[in-house]
């Protein structure tokens, strides 16, 4: 299926950049779309690092079938239709790996692969905003991987993008009626593995964090700063779902069982740590990002971030993260 809109500006741009010849050319063209592109990989992947990889490989594809466009569609589906299967691609020689898999909060089985998105990094543009918010948080991302990819590419593109049947269906080189198949089968995983306290995975209109957000990040950070367990204990429910990959398996315990894992683990040595954090936000969700002074070095290094799922002023759940040697989270390195 082809567009039959006359061609636009960006189409016409891109193809007088392709009879150019010119690589420089042609990137300045197609630069625009990296980051919604990006966020499209990352949704597919999971994997930050994994979709800067796939975005540049999307690039360099496109600059290797410049020929074929005609403008017949938007420059913008070519791109994204090129992005998808670039990851579909990658996903079936990452099946064939072997790593430890991870359960991530609000899932009951394993999920492999996951790093936070910086905000940083998501579109500028207000419309795309809106999107990514919607379809960023761990939850969602999470829940997506428990799909096969090609469900996992047609939920996206017909649910997150919102394209039409057909559309998907061409770029996906599918029937509409495989389509319409396959998205009702993700939907229904969709709602099986999304966390039982969320009815879908659309998160509050705004994506500043709201007070009672800021309040909890910020009361957490002063726990650690004051080495104060019994005030940490008091931020978690529960029934609080904590996972630090990249270790395996995730637990659901209570706030105290959780403390006392902790420290048992070397994270609290016995009060004597030395934390500092600062608040930043993730996946636009409210997170912490640790760091640690040990005896040995003067300065606090970054250590991990922990990312936050708040729910009437407690921690619901905590996806923590290795932190340290990943500059593109675009925190300092030390304090």
């Amino acid at each position: 299926m082809t567009d039959t809109r006359p061609l636009g500006a960006d189409e016409a741009t891109f193809i007088a950049a392709v009879r150019s010849d010119d690589p420089a050319r042609f990137a300045l063209v197609t630069e625009r779309h990296r980051r919604e592109l990006q966020v499209h990989c990352y949704r597919m992947l999971a994997h930050y690092e994994d979709a800067q990889d796939l975005t540049q490989e999307t690039f360099l594809r496109a600059w290797n079938k410049r020929e074929s466009f005609r403008g017949h569609a938007a420059l913008r589906t070519w791109l994204y239709r090129i992005a998808t299967n670039a990851c579909l691609d990658f996903l079936e020689k990452r099946n064939d790996r072997t790593p430890v898999p991870a359960e991530l909060p609000g899932s009951g089985s394993e999920v492999l692969y996951l790093q936070p998105y910086p905000d940083r990094m998501l579109p500028e543009d207000p419309q795309e905003s809106v999107v990514a918010r919607e379809t960023i948080e761990l939850a969602f991302i999470v829940a997506v991987q428990h799909l096969p990819p090609r469900q996992r590419a047609v939920l996206i593109l017909r649910d997150v993008l919102g394209w039409p049947a057909p559309k998907a269906a061409d770029a996906l080189g599918l029937t509409v009626a495989s389509v319409t198949s396959a998205l009702q089968r993700a939907r229904v995983t969709m709602r099986e593995q999304l966390p039982g306290r969320r009815l879908d995975w659309r998160s509050p209109a705004s994506h500043e964090l709201s007070d009672d957000e800021r309040g909890v990040v910020k009361s957490y950070i002063d726990a650690h700063e004051r080495n104060d367990l019994d005030g940490l204990t008091s931020l978690l429910r529960d029934d609080l779902r904590f996972a630090m990959l990249p270790e395996q398996g995730t637990l659901t315990t209570t706030a105290r069982d959780a403390v006392d894992g902790w420290v048992s683990g070397g994270l609290f040595r016995h009060g004597h740590d030395d934390w500092r954090g600062i608040t930043t936000t993730v996946n636009r969700m409210p997170a912490a990002a640790l760091y640690l002074r040990t005896s040995d070095d003067p300065g606090y290094r970054l250590f991990a971030i922990a990312v936050l799922h708040v729910v009437d002023g407690k921690i619901a759940e905590l996806t923590g993260f290795d932190a340290a040697g990943k500059p593109w989270l675009g925190l300092p390195p030390a304090l």
